[in-house]
């Protein structure tokens, strides 16, 4: 029997199958554990479930004297100090795939709200009621159909952020860190230096990672380019832009609106973003949806087991860590 510690509330399903094979299984009952919490209890624990925002660093790492394995639900592994997991030989997991449509959904369901302003024109409608039908209404749009769309990061997300693009027939610029010539030919993708994506797309989907190289990839250079009706959607990471830079962008006029679902400093949202009109937000929830959030919690603790049972995991991120000793 291991212990399993889970920093979050989970699908009751998850735990029961940890319980399944054999594990002592700690959860809270509803929000999430704090990083006090966590330290406290690492000690005794052999497998740790945690979130993108649980900081799992060096400190914490070293803590967990009796952990070998650290399962992120999420793609992105960059609250994770994979360096100091992989020197003390602990595997670190993620889950990716499963979120990849459901997290591009997203993505345009901000770029749609952004569009066509629908947020604000919600928001009117249920302080002032409907003011009948009128044929400039205050709340004019721009179109879609037909666009340019350039997708910043061609990974799966960005990938599948592409290919609702070309469903609209738009034109699909993209910037990756290298040439993707089979999507290229493909889809009919067209491969642009950052800086002229910026300068020639109506619309800006952020899907890159982050790493060093992308953080603030967009700052007041970057928005500078852009073109002033065009609208910036990140469902990447919050870091990936400057959000000081963002708002004195919007604010000036330079851009026509953004649409973000992760922020800079989260929890923190910055107050100028929730002061303009403008600006659709929503609280990370790219991968919010019942089915894709299960399949995650199934995964990471596929991963979990299969640790504990001496075998190698799926999704292993770090794998100088396998064969254990080796």
């Amino acid at each position: 029997m291991a212990n399993v510690l889970v920093t979050t509330e989970m699908f009751p399903e998850a735990l029961a199958r940890l319980r399944a094979a054999g594990h002592q299984v700690q959860a809270p009952e509803k929000g999430r554990l704090s990083r006090e919490q966590v330290l406290r209890r690492l000690p005794e624990v052999e497998a740790l479930i945690c979130l993108l925002s649980d900081r799992v660093d060096e400190e914490l790492l070293a803590r967990g004297r009796r952990l070998r394995v650290v399962a992120n639900l999420g793609v992105g592994v960059d609250n994770i100090d994979l360096s100091a997991a992989t020197r003390l030989g602990i595997a670190v997991t993620n889950t990716p795939e499963v979120l990849t449509e459901t997290t591009a959904d997203l993505g345009w369901a901000l770029l749609m709200a952004a569009a066509r302003r629908i947020v604000e024109a919600d928001r009117d409608l249920r302080a002032h009621g409907f003011p009948g039908w009128t044929f400039i209404p205050p709340h004019l749009g721009v179109d879609v159909w037909g666009r340019t769309l350039g997708v910043v990061g061609l990974g799966r997300i960005g990938t599948a952020v592409a290919r609702r693009g070309k469903g609209f027939q738009m034109r699909v610029l993209y910037h990756s860190r290298s040439r993707k010539l089979e999507l290229e030919r493909e889809l009919g993708l067209e491969f642009r230096p950052l800086d002229e994506l910026l300068s020639e797309s109506d619309f800006v989907v952020l899907c890159t990672p982050l790493t060093p190289e992308t953080h603030h990839l967009i700052g007041a250079r970057e928005l500078a380019l852009m073109r002033r009706e065009a609208i910036l959607v990140n469902i990447a990471r919050g870091p990936v832009v400057d959000e000081e830079a963002l708002v004195a962008a919007l604010r000036a006029g330079e851009l026509r609106a953004a649409a973000l679902d992760v922020f800079e400093r989260e929890p923190e949202v910055h107050p100028g973003l929730l002061e303009l009109p403008n600006v659709v937000l929503t609280p990370h929830i790219g991968s919010a949806t019942g089915a894709t959030r299960r399949r995650m919690a199934e995964l990471a603790v596929e991963a979990v087991i299969s640790v504990l049972a001496g075998e190698k995991p799926p999704n292993l991120v770090n794998e100088e860590v396998w064969p254990p000793g080796n």
